[in-house]
Parts: C-alpha cells; structure tokens; sequence
C-alpha cells in the first residue's frame, strides 16, 4: 500500500467501468494506478460502445466485454472479484443546463449503480459528474455510500487547473472501503462520527454542512491538499 494514494497497486487492480463513454476515466486511472485491468464495460449508447470496440481493437484500452444496460447487470458473477467501480453516472438529472429533475429524472441511474456496489462489493469506488450535482442530488450518494461501509472523499475541479485552455467544472468522488481513515485530515475541533458499520467519519461539528471549496477558493482545513496547474 503507498502513502500516496492508499490503494495497494503491487499486484492487478480489478476495474468495472460504468457508464463509461470513450473510456475517459478508464484512461485516467491506467495512467494513476498502471495496474489496473478493466475487465468490463457498461454503456448504452450505441456510438460510444464503438468508439470503446474501436478503442480496444487499436489496443488504447483493455480488451473486455461491453454490456449494455446497467440496470440489468449481472452483478452478483462478479461478487468480491472486483478492486475498483468507476463511472460517470448520467448528469442530465442534476445539470444546471437541464431541468434537474434529479430521482424523477428515467436517467437518473445512481439506484442502479448502488445496487450493483451492493453486490460487487469493491474495495473502491470513483465518480465523475457535473458541479450541479453538488446541490442535487450529491447527499444521498454520500450517505448511500457510507451506509455500504465507504469512507468519502469530495472535490469540485476544473480543466484550467490541470492546463487546459477552459474551465470545465467536474466533480469527482473517491469512495474507500479499506483504505486509511480521514481523521488525519479533519480539524482539531474534533471528528463527528456516524453510527454505522463502515465507521464513516463525517467533517467535525465546526464545519459539518460545508461544502468542499470550490475552485480558486481558499481550502478548507479538512479538506485533501489540492493538486493545481500553474
């Protein structure tokens, strides 16, 4: 295990890929964790499922099979065989450009994903959607999240910060479920823990409710160091 990254990469890292587009996240990790095997994807859309076929043709990402819908599956063939989840859940249900209908929305497929977590039982996950979803929609993953025993990160980034030549705000959420607790990084008033069996800590009571700071904003004392450009 690094001190790094807390995820033990000695040996292959298992890697589900939903809701995975043109592998983008797939590709960010490869290049975090050089480990990492994905050994399914799940995409509905059929012009992204041959840009994936594509792709793993020319050999830029793994050779595994796509399935199509996620909300049929088969979670349980893969039952405490898989290290990581990741995805980049639909964000028309929480997008400020949309209706933001959120639960309401037939795209909003997070109960799917939560349900195939459920069963898969990594040892961890990692999200990617819209900045919308810090105000709709985010709570109930985290606290669906930490009733199935995961320990979460949070942070609002941007394509600037990293080089690009616009700003492009994605969140992104890391979910541990054997890594190093987060006391290290809440503040000296003191952590706030919730009753559950995964042992999730929450920020402390001096700053529970906050959100995490957003770009070219001043961090929070509890909040990870943030990595940016320039």
């Amino acid at each position: 295990m690094t001190e790094a990254n807390h995820v033990d990469n000695s040996g292959q890292i298992t890697h589900l890929s939903f809701c995975a587009g043109y592998g983008g996240i797939d590709l960010g990790l490869k290049k975090a964790i050089p480990s990492l095997r994905t050994i399914t994807y799940v995409e509905i859309e059929a012009f992204a499922v041959a840009n994936l076929v594509e792709k793993i043709n020319q050999g830029s990402l793994d050779a595994a099979p796509v399935y199509t819908d996620l909300r049929t599956f088969p979670g349980e063939m893969f039952r405490d065989r898989v290290d990581c989840i990741s995805g980049g859940y639909p964000c028309q249900p929480f997008s400020q450009c949309g209706n933001r209908k959120g639960e309401d929305d037939p795209r909003h497929l997070w109960p799917a994903i939560k349900r195939a977590i459920a069963t898969v039982r990594p040892r961890f996950c990692f999200f990617e959607n819209v900045e919308g979803h810090l105000t709709l929609g985010l709570k109930n993953v985290l606290f669906d999240l930490g009733e199935l025993g995961f320990q979460c990160s949070v942070g609002l980034f941007t394509a600037e910060e990293v080089g690009a030549p616009h700003q492009r705000k994605r969140l992104f959420i890391l979910a541990n479920r054997n890594g190093t607790r987060l006391e290290r990084n809440i503040c000296d008033a003191g952590p706030e823990r919730r009753e559950d069996a995964g042992g999730y800590v929450t920020r402390c009571g001096k700053h529970r409710g906050e959100w995490p700071a957003r770009p070219n904003e001043r961090q929070h004392e509890w909040e990870e160091p943030r990595v940016v450009g320039n």
